[in-house]
């Protein structure tokens, strides 16, 4: 009941918001990360197809810019829908609350792996260790006994059986899910991996330990080697065409639709696939998720109808138009769950972290 109440008072706000101008919008509006982003461009376009609705406006803004956005409050000035390469922070949550955006689903569309890739041009059988990486990209590494600043330059001078060839990677920017995904997945596990650390938790309590990893192992470095290149993936994909040395960073669906440009860099011998990532044998695949305003509903022409759209089974289940586009499906209960969950406005519990 309570959830009802604030849904109707929530609605009310939002019809006296747009008073006037109301019909100002009569177009659905999608924001967040750059990894679900090609998902909710194509559902978008199957419910204008099938409707002959106004096709949604979806921007790819990343899930931490996505979030800001989303949170800001209710009415036709804020959008309706955000996605994201990760589930919504405790602080994230709060700020949504803050903004009266009190009544929210949360919904797994699938999963996705986070994938190294490098252009077809690349001759080199790439396959990187989660320590490798890290090595790779950290701002500070052991370096003598000591932790010190990255002095890697060369992927040759990390292991001799790697390329000898200039470290140069491209990658999300800070706001990015797909960053904090490859943070938490990748470099946080190669971290920990190398003797100098398992030496220092040796030393440690479980909790000192933890705090030490997030503040030590989650910097990318900042002189050269890494290149921050903004929430389109596309980009990356051009620059890996226009250097076959360098390597990018970006969900399996950029992978999936350049195939034919780029091949995969295995992780720990493991090639992200469709199968890999489903069964986590892939080590950095990860679920993807969308947010809806459910205060919109029923107030902004065609809301119910797109999120209809997006947890069909024409869109979410195996053999889905969403996999033919790079997203791993969800088990058939699962799937259900999350359909039912977005159908009928179930509100997201808060979350502990």
């Amino acid at each position: 009941m309570k959830a009802n109440s604030t849904r109707i008072l929530a609605m009310a706000a939002l019809v006296a918001a747009t008073a006037g101008a109301a019909q100002a919008r009569d177009q659905i509006r999608v924001v967040g990360s750059s990894t679900v982003f090609p998902y909710s461009q194509a559902v978008a376009e199957e419910f204008a197809n099938a409707t002959g609705a106004t096709p949604p406006v979806v921007e790819s803004t990343g899930t931490g810019g996505g979030f800001k956005i989303f949170c800001q409050g209710v009415g036709d000035a804020h959008p309706d829908v955000t996605g994201a390469s990760r589930a919504m922070k405790a602080s994230e949550y709060k700020l949504c609350q803050e903004h009266g955006v009190t009544d929210v689903t949360e919904a797994m569309i699938g999963y996705d792996g986070l994938s190294i890739a490098v252009s077809r041009a690349n001759k080199a059988d790439w396959d990187l260790t989660e320590t490798q990486i890290f090595l790779a990209l950290a701002a500070q590494v052991p370096v003598n006994g000591a932790w010190a600043d990255n002095p890697y330059r060369r992927w040759s001078e990390i292991d001799p059986s790697l390329p000898d060839v200039e470290i140069l990677v491209y990658g999300p920017p800070p706001t990015s899910g797909t960053r904090d995904a490859f943070v938490e997945l990748a470099m946080h596990d190669g971290c920990k991996a190398l003797p100098y650390v398992q030496d220092l938790k040796a030393k440690m309590d479980g909790k000192a330990f933890k705090s030490w990893v997030k503040e030590n192992c989650s910097r990318m470095r900042q002189d050269g080697p890494f290149i921050e290149a903004g929430e389109n993936d596309n980009l990356i994909v051009q620059r890996l065409e226009a250097d076959p040395d360098a390597l990018g960073i970006f969900g399996y669906s950029f992978l999936y639709e350049n195939n034919d440009r780029l091949k995969a860099v295995k992780v720990d011998g493991i090639e992200p696939n469709e199968q890999t990532i489903a069964d986590f044998s892939y080590d950095i695949a990860r679920p993807l998720f969308i947010y809806v305003k459910n205060a919109h509903r029923g107030v902004i022409p065609g809301l119910d109808e797109f999120l209809a759209e997006y947890v069909s089974d024409n869109a979410l289940a195996p053999g889905g138009y969403l996999e033919e586009r790079g997203l791993t499906p969800l088990p058939d209960d699962l799937r259900a769950k999350v359909q039912e969950d977005v159908l009928n406005a179930v509100p997201m519990p808060e979350p502990r972290s």
